[in-house]
C-alpha cells in the first residue's frame, strides 16, 4: 500500500500530479481518501416513474445518436434511449465524444435530472456507464462514492483509479487494529472496510466501514498522546518543593476575599500535581474573569517557597507587563521579587536581568517570547506557566519547558475549549476548569444594534463616564490588515475627540506603538486620566482595568465568538453593572447566529460549543500550530462519542503495554507516526 500511486493503471506522471495536490502520493493515501458522500444510484425505474426535475438512474439501450451545434462554442449530444417502456433522449452539453463511446445498440446506465416537455422526456446526463455486468458498475447502477476533488480531476476517473488499487492490494491487506478491539467493538476488519468504504453493497456497510476507519484513526492520535504522557509520568523530577508553604499561606491571608469554590479545587489539584515525582502537565480553563491569575501565583509562590524559580511567559507585552505589576504588587509584602524580560527591555538592564535569573536572585520572571531567547538561563526553574497558550505555536512552549530540567508545566487559557476538543487536543494534560465566578461580578449586559444607533451609544458612554466609569471602544477589523486596521482606529479617535466624545478624553492604543507608549497609554486608563479608549484588538486579551464599564465593538459581525467573548470580558471585572454594544449590520446568517449567540449567554464554554458548531473543529482551532490535526475522516463534533471511546482504549493499551513492546504495538506506533507526525507537533506542550 505504499507503492506510488504513479504506477496505478490510468495515472501516470500528470495524473499522479494532480493527486499529489490533494495529498495523495501512495496507494496508502488514495484509500484512505474517503468519499464526502454516496449517492445512491441502485435504485433502478424507467423514466416515466420520476418526475419533472428529479434525479434519476435509467437503464436502457441506445438507438441512435446526433450532435447538435445551435451557436458557436457549443455542442449538444442527444442519444435516443429505449428503457424498455418508452424512448426518452439522454442530453449531454460539449461532450462530442460520448457518441463514440456509446453506439446504436449499447447497453447503459444513466444518472440525471428529468426534463419534461412538448411531449418528450429528456434525461441531462450526470454520469453514464456501459452496463456490461453489475460486478463492474463503478458510476451507476449501485451506490457511488462521491469524492472531494481537485480542478484537474473528475469523479469518474477518481473512481476507477481507487478500484484499480483496491484490485491491487486485495487479499494483502494487513490487519492494523487489535484484534481485540475488532471483536469488542464490532469493528469492520480492514481491507473489507476499505472495500465498503469506497463501493459499499449497502448504505449500512458504508456506515459501519466509515465508522471503523473513524475509530481507527482518533484510536492512531489517542495512542500518541497516551504513550506521551505515559512517559512524561514515568520521569522523575530533579527537585522538590521544600519549605511549608509558608509563602502561599500569607498570600491567602492577605487577599481581600477568598478564594470560590472552583479556585480551592484547582488549586488541590495543582498543588497535588507539584508535590508529584512526575512533572506536572495540567491546562487551566477558566473564563474571562474567573480567577485564573490568582491560582498561577499561588504556584508561583509554592515554587519560590521551595526556594526554586518560576517563569510566567505571555503573548503579549501589554499582558505580561499587567502580569508584573499585579504579581509585584502582590508579591511585595511577601518579600520575592518579580522580574520582567520582554523585547523592549533595554540592553543594559537586560543583561543584568539575565545574571539575576542566572544566578537564582529573580525568583520570578514574567515575560513574552524575550524569555526564550538565546541567552536567557534560568538556575533552578520548577515550574513554566504559560498564558493564553493558544497564542504561541508549540516549538515556543517547548523552548520554555527546556530552559529547566523537567519543570512543572501549567499552560492556560481564558478561551473555553469544548471538551471533545479538549480531549483531542491536550490528550496528554490533566485539565482543570474554574467553572465559577467570584461573588459580587455582575453578568455584563449585551446588546446588538445597528449602526444607525451610534448615536444612543455614545449616550450610554456619556452616561456611565459621568458616573466615574470608563468605555472601550473596538475599532472593526479592516481586510485582515494590521496597518488598515491602526489607520482606522487613528482616524476614528480623532474624530470622536472632535465631535461625539469631544467633551471627554480619548486615548488611542494599537500594535504599533512601542512598548513605553503602550504601557503609558494602558497607566493612564487606568488612573482614570482617559475616559474612553480607542483601540485595536490588542486589548482583546489579559487587560484589566476595573473601572471601564463599556465595551463598544463596531463592526462586531466581522469578528468571531472567542474573540468576541474576549472583548467582552474587558468589562464587568467590578461590582458595578457593565455593558457591551455590538454594533453591526450583519450580511450573513452566520454572523447573526454569532451575535445572537452572544446577546443570550454569558458562558464562555456554552459559547465555545456555539461556535465549534457554526464553525466545525478545523476553523474554531485555526492553524495547525494551535494543536488540531489533520484528520481524514473523523469530525471531532460529530464523532465525540468515537472519541472518548477510543482515548478510553488508548489509555487502556498504554497501561497494559507500558513499553509499547508487543508486536501490536510495534505496528501500531509507527502507523501513528506515520500519519499524525511525532507528538509532540500536536500537543498543548512540547
Amino acid at each position: 500500500m505504499h507503492n506510488s500511486v504513479r504506477y496505478l493503471k490510468m495515472v501516470g506522471p500528470r495524473r499522479a500530479a494532480a493527486l499529489q495536490k490533494l495529498g495523495i502520493n501512495t496507494v496508502a493515501d488514495l484509500l484512505y481518501h474517503f468519499p464526502r458522500r454516496y449517492d445512491d444510484r441502485s435504485r433502478l425505474l424507467p423514466v416515466s416513474a420520476y418526475g419533472q426535475g428529479e434525479t434519476a438512474t435509467v437503464r436502457g439501450t441506445v438507438l441512435a445518436g446526433q450532435d447538435l451545434k445551435p451557436r458557436r462554442g457549443l455542442t449538444i449530444t442527444k442519444l435516443a434511449v429505449n428503457d424498455g417502456m418508452n424512448i426518452f433522449y439522454a442530453v449531454w452539453y460539449n461532450q462530442p465524444y460520448v457518441k463514440k463511446n456509446l453506439p446504436p445498440g449499447a447497453p447503459v446506465l444513466l444518472t440525471g435530472k428529468i426534463e419534461k416537455g412538448f411531449g418528450a422526456t429528456q434525461l441531462k446526463v450526470e454520469d453514464y456507464e456501459l452496463d456490461d455486468g453489475e460486478d463492474r458498475l463503478l458510476h451507476a447502477g449501485r451506490i457511488v462514492p462521491v469524492y472531494p476533488l481537485t480542478g484537474q480531476l473528475n469523479q469518474r476517473l477518481l473512481r476507477s483509479v481507487v478500484k484499480a488499487a483496491l484490485d491491487s492490494i486485495a487479499g494483502r491487506v494487513a490487519e492494523l487494529l487489535p484484534a481485540s478491539l475488532l471483536e469488542n467493538h464490532s469493528l469492520m476488519p480492514r481491507e473489507r472496510a476499505l472495500f465498503q468504504a469506497h463501493f459499499p453493497d449497502t448504505m449500512e456497510d458504508a456506515g459501519q466501514a466509515r465508522r471503523r476507519f473513524i475509530f481507527e484513526e482518533l484510536f492512531l492520535f489517542q495512542l500518541l498522546l497516551a504513550a506521551r504522557r505515559q512517559g512524561v509520568e514515568r520521569q522523575k523530577k530533579p527537585f522538590h518543593y521544600r519549605g511549608g508553604g509558608l509563602l502561599v499561606k500569607r498570600f491567602l491571608k492577605q487577599l481581600p476575599y477568598s478564594l470560590t469554590a472552583a479556585q480551592e479545587r484547582v488549586w488541590a489539584e495543582i498543588s497535588g500535581d507539584m508535590a508529584e515525582p512526575a512533572p506536572m502537565c495540567r491546562l487551566l480553563q477558566g473564563d474571562v474573569g474567573s480567577g485564573k491569575t490568582v491560582i498561577c501565583a499561588l504556584a508561583l509562590l509554592k515554587a519560590v517557597d521551595g526556594g526554586l524559580q518560576g517563569a510566567l511567559m505571555a503573548p503579549t507585552e501589554i499582558l505580561a507587563e499587567q502580569h508584573y505589576l499585579n504579581l509585584k504588587k502582590s508579591f511585595a509584602d511577601l518579600g520575592v521579587p518579580v522580574c520582567l524580560l520582554t523585547g523592549s527591555t533595554r540592553r543594559q538592564e537586560r543583561e543584568e536581568l539575565l545574571e539575576q535569573v542566572r544566578a537564582g536572585a529573580c525568583p520570578v520572571v514574567v515575560g513574552t517570547h524575550a524569555l526564550i531567547q538565546e541567552g536567557v538561563a534560568f538556575k533552578n526553574l520548577a515550574l513554566a506557566v504559560i498564558d493564553e497558550q493558544h497564542r504561541f505555536g508549540v516549538r515556543q512552549r517547548a523552548v520554555l519547558q527546556y530552559k529547566g530540567r523537567l519543570p512543572d508545566t501549567l499552560v492556560m487559557t481564558a478561551t473555553p475549549i469544548p471538551r471533545t476538543l479538549a480531549l483531542t487536543l491536550y490528550g496528554d494534560l490533566d485539565i482543570s476548569v474554574i467553572d465559577e465566578l467570584p461573588p459580587g461580578r455582575r453578568p455584563v449586559k449585551t446588546y446588538a444594534v445597528s449602526r444607525r444607533q451610534l448615536g444612543r451609544v455614545y449616550r450610554l458612554i456619556e452616561e456611565q463616564v459621568g458616573q466615574g466609569r470608563q468605555a472601550y471602544i473596538v475599532c472593526p477589523l479592516v481586510e485582515e490588515s494590521e496597518k488598515m486596521d491602526i489607520q482606522a482606529a487613528v482616524e476614528l479617535a480623532a474624530s470622536l475627540s472632535e465631535k461625539e466624545l469631544e467633551n471627554y478624553r480619548v486615548g488611542l492604543l494599537h500594535g504599533r506603538l512601542k512598548a513605553d507608549e503602550k504601557e503609558a497609554v494602558m497607566a493612564a486608563f487606568r488612573r482614570r486620566e482617559i475616559d474612553v479608549l480607542v483601540s485595536t484588538t490588542v486589548i482583546e486579551v489579559g487587560v484589566d482595568v476595573p473601572g471601564a464599564a463599556v465595551m463598544v465593538i463596531l463592526d462586531a459581525d466581522r469578528f468571531g465568538l472567542a474573540q468576541l467573548h474576549q472583548l467582552r470580558g474587558r468589562v464587568g471585572r467590578s461590582a458595578h453593572q457593565s455593558y457591551c454594544i455590538l454594533v453591526s449590520n450583519p450580511g450573513t446568517e452566520e454572523a447573526k447566529a454569532r451575535l445572537l449567540a452572544m446577546t443570550g449567554t454569558g458562558d464562555g464554554f456554552a459559547l465555545a460549543e456555539e461556535d465549534l458548531r457554526l464553525r466545525g473543529p478545523g476553523e474554531f482551532c485555526g492553524t495547525r500550530q494551535s494543536g488540531l490535526p489533520d484528520f481524514k475522516i473523523a469530525d471531532l463534533l460529530r464523532d465525540w462519542e468515537l472519541l472518548h471511546l477510543a482515548r478510553a482504549e488508548a489509555q487502556r493499551w498504554v497501561e497494559e503495554d507500558r513499553f509499547l513492546q508487543k508486536p501490536e504495538s510495534r505496528l501500531l506506533m509507527p502507523e501513528a507516526e506515520a500519519r499524525f507526525g511525532k507528538a509532540e507537533n500536536y500537543l498543548g506542550v512540547g
